[in-house]
C-alpha cells in the first residue's frame, strides 16, 4: 500500500484537489493507496507502507518546510519515497540540504543530467515554486532547469524528489514510481 502525505498547511483546503487528489487519482488504479496529512504521519505508522509520495503544496504555504523535524522518520524509512516540489525541499532538509531562491511557474523545460527509473531525456514539465534545493552530498542529481535543479536521488537509498509537479503533465513518473 501507498501513503499519499497531504503537505498542506490545514487539512482539507483547496491545496488538497490541487495537489493531493491528483496524485492520488494516478495511484489508486496501480495499487492501494491511503492519504493522510503530514500530521498524522510518524515513524511508526509510516512503516506499514511500502512507499510514500510526499505532495506539493501552494505557493506561499511553507507550513511542511518550516517544520522539517516533523519528518525525522524519513532517515530511517527504509522503503522508496518520491517528494514532490515541498516534498523534495523537505526530504532535501531531513538530508542536510538547503533551500534556495529558486522561482519557476508554468510549462518548464526539463533535461536529465543522470539515468533513472523515473524519467529520461528532455520533457516539459508543469512547475510551480518560489524555492528550490541546494543538494547536500548524499543526493545525486537527476535533472536540471534553466534555472534549478529539478530532480535529486538519494545516493544510497530509493528516495527521489522532484520540484515539479508530474500529477499536472508528467503522470507516467509517478507510475514509474510505484512500479520500482
Amino acid at each position: 500500500m501507498i501513503l499519499v502525505i497531504d503537505l498542506n498547511q490545514k487539512r482539507n483546503p483547496f491545496g488538497f484537489s490541487e495537489f493531493v487528489a491528483p496524485i492520488a487519482s494516478v495511484v489508486k488504479p496501480l495499487e492501494k493507496c491511503r492519504v493522510a496529512h503530514f500530521t498524522e504521519v510518524s515513524g511508526k505508522n509510516a512503516g506499514r507502507y511500502d512507499k510514500i509520495i510526499l505532495s506539493g503544496v501552494a505557493l506561499m504555504d511553507f507550513a511542511a518546510t518550516d517544520s522539517p523535524g516533523k519528518f525525522a522518520w524519513l532517515r530511517e524509512y527504509g522503503s522508496p519515497v518520491l517528494g514532490i516540489c515541498a516534498g523534495m525541499q523537505v526530504i532535501g532538509q531531513v538530508f542536510g540540504s538547503r533551500l534556495t531562491e529558486c522561482k519557476e511557474t508554468g510549462m518548464t523545460r526539463i533535461r536529465t543530467v543522470a539515468r533513472n527509473p523515473l524519467f529520461s531525456s528532455f520533457f516539459e514539465a508543469y512547475s510551480l515554486h518560489g524555492r528550490g534545493v541546494r543538494p547536500s552530498s548524499v543526493f545525486e542529481v537527476l535533472a536540471k532547469s534553466q534555472k534549478c535543479i529539478e530532480s535529486i536521488k538519494h545516493m544510497e537509498r530509493d528516495i527521489y524528489g522532484v520540484m515539479f509537479h508530474p500529477e499536472v503533465r508528467n503522470q507516467e513518473i509517478i507510475r514509474n514510481f510505484v512500479s520500482l
